[in-house]
């Protein structure tokens, strides 16, 4: 599989210390610092006091910023022109965020003690400047500029918040007092998503790396081509199976989409996909992984801090309307076919299910216990750790798929590169919350939307849907999310909404941008490897993703869908959910079952159908019931109303 074999090289390139602009002195040193802060991690959460190393609460996550800070800088060119390598200021800006979080930390509990971040000494106040600095480049490198202005704007708001105007005003701070406040205060650089990433991040980030080097992407690949290799379609119909399980495990978009991508973009255009229909099914599919529990990427975990629920709540929560989202896109990707006469994949290139799963049975075993561990043990923070000591220790017996040197230093790499750059990421976002919370402004700007929307839900839906799609096209997902989270959330709960919907609602619409122009990062990613044009493509997502658009709305109208209320009234609202799925599949891709390519007229009854369905209520369920019924009814009296032509005969490859 051309995916194995990309994996195989990278491994092979960790070993040799050259991974990406890595190499030498720099790609081990990286190497050391990923390997520091992961034993650093797993000594602070199972308490072990490692050689009596035993940091408060507040230096911990100091000496977690420096390490993988200073990682970001090596791993994160300051531009383009140093991509294959490594200039001596980046070894300065990590040896100065070394530097200056090993002094903070040294000072942790003088810091708590005395109340640095109101008044403190000029070396610490200084010390708090550098480390900002170095914040901010780091967002810039790993975030780019658009959130790097961002955290620019309400990082400095506290300077200038007691002359803003009506609700904007709040308390302010002098330039002293900020940096304080920022770097030494507990609602800023080290508060809740710094928190997250230290105390549950960075172990699902170590599984998800340890599947993947010990052979788990190669198998949930093979096992998605045993399930679905056979059917018409059968190549796209693997990538929204295989993107869906690696996804839900990696909770990284672009990732996900180089790795299943590189080998499901090639067999859809073989099997007869134009190559923009395949990049945009592999965008649609990837994408959806980070709604698909039981990992889901670090905003569900930041999302269960702000609720203060455990994380299962949002597994439990998140689960139905992403399993809509993958049940839509096999609809229409069925429906393209049928219409198009695609066939399935040979039958040399399909393994046999059993075969597979006897091979395979490690990976699904323990992502079956580390979903266990979560949703009925509620054990998060050990969780992880559990199920990759379980992994590892199965995939020994297996001489193919054995930790050894090169498997591990690529386990090492990933876990730097993709840690230090939450950390760089969320350390700047820190700089948002800290300049809202700080300032008072947060609470005033949410009472003041219930109070301009004048109580009206669907206003206020609208409002947060077009702000989180724009503020999506400049951050990234947890970004959005932690911003809009402190500014919109609080309003839709007090409109009466429920808690968890209405962040999933925030958090949908914020991943809008990955598979809308103009940004599309997914959909241009996707692009990239099926040589398709990247505007075309991002436009075919977008409309393969449309229940994007709509699920967020139906789930925060109906919380039966987040899976919160009776079992019957769950089970009937899951059952016109999918219903409504295949009518908007059908629209859509304007093939209906039975009846062939529709016209334009039975593609909006069909639109129509599946919307009354959606929406709670006896009434709606059977008007969308009856209006499909009538589709059919006319189809057998006039076939020319309904069918433009009838369905496709396959044709041979």
């Amino acid at each position: 599989m051309q995916a194995s074999t990309a994996t195989d090289r990278q491994l092979r390139a960790a070993a040799r210390g050259q991974a990406g602009r890595l190499a030498g002195a720099a790609y081990w040193f990286a190497m050391a610092l990923g390997a520091t802060g992961l034993l650093m991690a797993i000594n602070q959460t199972f308490s072990l006091r490692f050689l009596g190393f035993d940091p408060l609460g507040n230096a911990f996550l100091y000496y977690l910023i420096g390490i993988f800070l200073a990682a970001s800088f090596l791993v994160y060119p300051l531009s383009n022109r140093h991509k294959d390598h490594v200039p001596w200021y980046d070894w300065a800006l990590a040896a100065a965020a070394i530097a200056s979080t090993v002094y903070l930390a040294l000072h942790a509990l003088t810091i708590i003690e005395q109340g640095w971040d109101f008044r403190a000494p000029i070396a610490a106040t200084l010390t708090s400047a550098l480390l900002l600095l170095l914040v901010l480049e780091g967002v810039r490198r790993c975030g780019g500029v658009p959130l790097l202005i961002v955290a620019l704007v309400f990082g400095s708001y506290p300077l200038y918040a007691g002359k803003m105007p009506g609700f904007l005003w709040g308390t302010a701070y002098d330039l002293g007092g900020t940096i304080r406040a920022h770097v030494m205060g507990v609602e800023s650089i080290i508060g809740i998503p710094m928190q997250v990433v230290a105390q549950l991040v960075i172990g699902f980030v170590v599984f998800g790396a340890a599947l993947a080097v010990t052979g788990g992407g190669e198998f949930f690949m093979r096992f998605a081509v045993a399930l679905m290799g056979r059917t018409r379609g059968g190549p796209a119909k693997v990538a929204v199976i295989s993107s869906a399980i690696m996804g839900s495990v990696s909770g990284s978009v672009i990732s996900n989409v180089l790795t299943t991508g590189a080998f499901t973009i090639p067999t859809m255009k073989k099997a007869g996909y134009p190559p923009h229909y395949a990049a945009a099914i592999e965008a649609c599919a990837s994408t959806g992984g980070t709604l698909m529990p039981p990992v889901m990427g670090a905003v569900a975990f930041i999302m269960a801090s702000f609720l203060a629920v455990p994380y299962a709540d949002i597994m439990v929560a998140a689960f139905l309307p992403a399993l809509l989202f993958y049940v839509v896109l096999l609809f229409q990707v069925d429906n393209y076919a049928a219409r198009s006469g695609l066939m399935g994949m040979e039958e040399h290139e399909i393994p046999r299910v059993m075969e597979t799963l006897r091979d395979g049975w490690p990976y699904l075993f323990s992502l079956a216990m580390l979903t266990y561990m979560l949703l009925f043990m509620r054990i998060e923070a050990y969780a992880p750790y559990y199920a990759t000591l379980v992994l590892v220790v199965i995939s020994m017996f297996k001489r193919a798929h054995r930790l050894n040197l090169s498997r591990l230093l690529g386990l090492l790499h990933e876990l730097t590169s993709s840690v230090s750059n939450l950390v760089a990421i969320l350390a700047g976002i820190g700089l948002v919350v800290g300049g809202l919370s700080y300032t008072g402004v947060a609470g005033a700007f949410s009472r003041e939307l219930l109070l301009y929307a004048g109580g009206s839900v669907p206003l206020m839906l609208a409002a947060g849907a077009v702000t989180s799609f724009v503020l999506g096209m400049g951050m990234t997902v947890s970004a959005c999310y932690i911003f809009l989270s402190i500014l919109l959330a609080p309003a839709l709960v007090a409109a009466g909404l429920d808690p968890i919907a209405s962040h999933l609602f925030i958090l949908y619409w914020g991943m809008m941008s990955y598979i809308t122009p103009p940004v599309a990062l997914a959909a241009i990613t996707a692009a990239g490897l099926a040589g398709s044009d990247p505007w075309k493509t991002g436009l075919y997502a977008m409309r393969l993703g449309s229940v994007l658009f709509l699920l967020p709305f139906f789930f925060v109208l109906n919380p039966a869908l987040i899976l919160h209320g009776k079992l019957p009234t769950i089970l009937m609202a899951a059952i016109t959910a999918v219903f409504a799925m295949w009518l908007l599949a059908s629209a859509v891709e304007s093939y209906l079952y039975r009846v062939g390519t529709i016209t334009w007229p039975v593609r909006l009854v069909l639109f129509a159908a599946a919307m009354v369905l959606m929406y709670p209520g006896l009434y709606t369920d059977l008007t969308g019931a009856g209006l499909t019924l009538l589709v059919y009814l006319l189809n057998r009296l006039k076939p020319a109303w309904c069918a433009s032509s009838p369905p496709a005969v396959r044709v041979p490859r």
